[in-house]
C-alpha cells in the first residue's frame, strides 16, 4: 500500500532462535530487574497508578481547604502533624499540594504512566518486534522513573517540606533558597527528581523511535502501522527534541541557588535587606520551560488520541475514519506544538507583534486538532458499536477534548487571555483538555488491553459504574470553574474569603470538592477491579475483541520473544472491519488478500499492479460464473 516499505530487516527476527522455550529466570530478573517489555509496561502502569493515588489524595486535602477555609479538622494535624497545625492546612503546605499534585500528574502519570506503559506493551507487539531495540536501556529507563517517583515523594519527609513555586517553578520562589519554606531541600529534591525523570524519558523515547523505524516485522510499512504506534513514535520524537531545553533551564536555576549567578534574578530584595543579584530575567526561565512545556501537552495528549482511535475502530466494527488524514495530523501537531509555546506568556510584556505570531500559531495548531475529532465521530457514525468499557472510556476522552479545546480558542487569544490568564478559567481548560481526557485515554487502553498484559478479563458492570461516576464527577468538578474564572477568580489563592467579590463563588467551591471526593471514591471501584482480575479474574481468550493487529496474534500466556516461532508477515492495513464480503466483521493484518478475494478492493492493491490484475481476473470469472447461471 506504500512506497514508505521498509521490508526484511534481515530474516533473523523471523527464525525461532528457541523463543519459545522460557528462559530459567529468577524472581529478581523476571519481575524486578526485567529486561521483557512486557514486564516493564506492567511496571509503569503500577507506578504510575501509584503515583496517581498519591496525586488525588493531595488534591482533596487542598479541595478541602478551599471548601471550608475557615473550618478546623483536628484529622488533618493527626495525618500531616507540623502541615497542618490547630486543624487547619498552612498556607506554604496549602502551595505544596498544589505543586506536587500538578508535577505528579503532568510528568509521572500522563508522561511515564501513559507513554512508558503503552509504548512498552504495544510497539514491540503491534510492529512485530521480540523485544524493543535495547531491552537494558529500556529496564533502565523505568528504574530511573521509579528512582524520580521516590526522590519526588521524599520530599515530603524534609523539614521545611515539599517544593512550592507551582508545578511550573518559576523564579524568583524557585531561585531563592530563602524565599519560602518550599524554597529550600524541598525545591532541590525536585529538581533532582525532574532530571532523572528527563533521562528516563529520552531513554525510553530513543528505543521507541529505534524500535519502530529499524525492527518492523516484514510487510510491516509505515502505513500499515496502527494509530497506535504512529501517536507513541510521534511522541517519542517530540520528549526527545523537547526535554533536554528542561534540563537546561534546571541546570540554571541550580547555578542560581547553589553558586551565586543570576540567569533568572535581578534586583530582588529579600526581608528587607538588597540581595546581591543583578543582569537575570525570570522571563528567561519561562522560554525554557513553556518550550517544553507546550510540546509537553501533546506528549501527554498524543497517546491518548492513538489508544482511543484503535479502541474506538475496534468497538465500532468499521474502518477508522481518514486514516492518512489522521496521521498527517498527528505530524502536523508535532511539527506545531513547538511554534505556539508563547501563548503561555501574553502577560509578560512581550510585544504585541510576537503575541500575535504566538495567537495564529496557537489557532492553526486547534485545525489537526479539529480533524481527529471529526474523523472520530465520523468513525462512530452508523458503526455496529459494542459499548465496552474501553469503549466509553475512549468516547469520554474525545467528549473531553472537545469541550477542553474550545476553551483553548478563548485562552490562544492574546486579547481574552489579558482577563483570563492565572484565573480558574486555565485551570478548567487544561484539566479537561489534557487531564480528563488524557486519564481517560488511558483507562480506555488499560481496559483494552488488560487482557493482553495480565490474560485476564475486568469486571464489565465495575467498568460501567467506574466510568460513569468519573465522567460526571470530572464535569462537576471541573465545569462550573469556567466561571469562576470569568468572574476574575484567580487560581492558586489559599482563602477566597479575604474578598468580598469572591466570597459569593464560596458555595461553589464546596460543591465542587464533593464531586471531587466522589469522582475519587470511583477509583476504588477500578483499583478492586483491576487487582481482583489479575488474581482472579475470567481467564482471557487469545483474541477476546476480534481485533486486527499483531498482538492479538500472540499466545495469552506470555513468552519471551512474543510469539513462539516465526514473527507473523504483514498483508494489509490493520483496520479492515466490516469488510463487504468478507465472511467475517474483521480480517487481521496477517491474512493474506489471495485469501480474501470476495472481499478484496481495487485500492487494496495501490502499489501491487500483480495482484490489482489478479483480482480483476477473479471478478471477471465471478461475472461469468453469474451469467452462466
Amino acid at each position: 500500500m506504500s512506497t514508505l516499505a521498509v521490508h526484511d530487516h534481515g530474516v533473523a527476527h523471523h527464525d525461532d532462535h528457541g523463543h519459545e522455550h522460557h528462559h530459567n529466570q529468577s524472581f529478581l530478573s523476571k519481575y524486578v530487574f526485567s529486561m521483557d517489555h512486557k514486564m516493564i509496561a506492567k511496571q509503569f502502569l503500577i507506578t504510575g497508578i501509584t503515583m496517581a493515588v498519591i496525586a488525588m489524595i493531595l488534591s482533596i486535602l487542598f479541595r478541602i481547604q478551599l471548601a471550608y477555609p475557615d473550618k478546623t479538622f483536628p484529622l488533618l494535624t493527626t495525618l500531616l502533624g507540623r502541615f497542618a497545625p490547630n486543624g487547619r492546612i498552612s498556607a506554604d503546605f496549602y502551595l505544596s499540594l498544589v505543586t506536587i499534585h500538578g508535577t505528579i500528574m503532568v510528568f509521572f502519570v500522563l508522561t511515564a504512566g501513559l507513554s512508558g506503559t503503552f509504548a512498552n506493551l504495544l510497539i514491540p507487539l503491534q510492529v512485530g518486534a521480540r523485544d524493543m531495540a535495547s531491552p537494558f536501556m529500556n529496564m533502565l529507563s523505568y528504574w530511573f522513573f521509579f528512582m524520580a517517583s521516590v526522590v519526588m515523594l521524599s520530599s515530603f519527609l524534609v523539614q521545611k517540606g515539599p517544593a512550592s513555586g507551582g508545578w511550573t517553578i518559576y523564579p524568583p520562589l524557585s531561585a531563592l533558597p530563602k524565599a519560602m519554606p518550599g524554597s529550600g531541600e524541598g525545591m532541590t529534591l525536585w529538581l533532582i527528581s525532574m532530571v532523572m525523570f528527563v533521562a528516563s524519558s529520552l531513554m525510553g523515547g530513543i528505543n521507541y523511535v529505534s524500535t519502530v523505524l529499524n525492527m518492523r516485522t516484514k510487510g510491516m510499512d509505515l502505513w500499515k502501522m496502527p494509530l497506535t504506534i504512529w501517536a507513541l513514535f510521534l511522541t517519542a520524537i517530540l520528549g526527545i527534541l523537547a526535554f533536554p531545553v528542561l534540563v537546561a533551564g534546571v541546570v540554571l536555576l541550580i547555578f542560581d541557588r547553589s553558586f551565586g549567578t543570576s540567569f533568572y534574578l535581578s534586583d530582588i530584595v529579600l526581608n528587607g535587606v538588597q540581595q546581591p543579584y543583578e543582569g537575570g530575567s525570570p522571563i528567561l526561565f519561562q522560554h525554557l520551560f513553556w518550550f517544553l512545556g507546550h510540546p509537553e501537552v501533546y506528549i501527554v495528549i498524543m497517546p491518548a488520541m492513538g489508544i482511543s482511535s484503535e479502541v474506538m475502530s475496534v468497538n465500532s466494527r468499521k474502518p477508522i475514519f481518514g486514516y492518512h488524514a489522521m496521521v498527517y495530523s498527528l505530524i502536523g501537531i508535532t511539527v506545531l506544538s513547538f511554534i505556539v509555546w508563547g501563548h503561555h506568556m501574553f502577560v509578560t510584556g512581550m510585544n504585541p507583534f510576537l503575541g500575535g505570531v504566538f495567537m495564529i500559531t496557537t489557532l492553526i495548531i486547534a485545525v489537526p486538532s479539529a480533524v481527529k475529532t471529526f474523523n472520530w465521530l465520523a468513525t462512530l457514525w452508523r458503526g455496529n458499536i459494542r459499548f465496552t468499557p474501553a469503549m466509553l472510556f475512549a468516547i469520554g476522552m474525545v467528549s473531553f477534548f472537545i469541550s477542553g479545546g474550545l476553551t483553548g480558542i478563548f485562552l490562544g487569544n492574546a486579547a481574552l487571555d489579558i482577563n483570563l490568564h492565572d484565573t480558574y478559567f486555565v485551570v478548567a481548560h487544561f484539566h479537561l483538555v489534557m487531564g480528563s481526557a488524557a486519564i481517560f485515554g488511558m483507562l480506555a487502553g488499560v481496559y483494552h488491553w488488560f487482557p493482553k498484559m495480565f490474560g485476564k478479563m475486568m469486571d464489565e458492570k465495575l467498568g460501567y459504574l467506574h466510568f460513569w461516576l468519573t465522567f460526571i464527577g470530572a464535569y462537576l468538578v471541573f465545569f462550573p470553574m469556567h466561571f469562576m474564572g470569568l468572574d476574575g477568580v484567580p487560581r492558586r489563592y489559599y482563602a477566597f474569603t479575604e474578598f468580598v467579590s469572591m466570597q459569593r463563588w464560596l458555595t461553589v467551591n464546596t460543591f465542587i470538592t464533593w464531586a471531587a471526593i466522589m469522582a475519587a471514591c470511583a477509583q476504588v471501584a477500578f483499583l478492586y477491579n483491576f487487582i481482583t482480575s489479575i488474581f482472579i479474574g475470567k481467564k482471557a481468550t487469545q483474541n477476546p475483541w476480534e481485533a486486527n493487529t499483531l498482538e492479538w496474534t500472540t499466545p495469552v500466556e506470555h513468552l519471551h520473544g512474543n510469539w513462539p516461532g516465526e514473527i507473523p508477515t504483514v498483508y494489509r492495513w490493520p483496520y479492515d472491519y466490516s469488510k463487504p464480503g468478507a465472511e467475517e466483521d474483521y480480517i487481521p493484518q496477517t491474512v493474506p488478500f489471495s485469501q480474501t478475494m470476495s472481499s478484496n478492493q481495487a485500492h487494496d492493491f495501490e502499489d501491487n499492479p500483480k495482484g490489482l490484475e489478479e483480482l480483476n481476473k477473479f471478478n471477471s470469472t465471478l461475472k461469468a460464473n453469474e451469467q452462466v447461471k
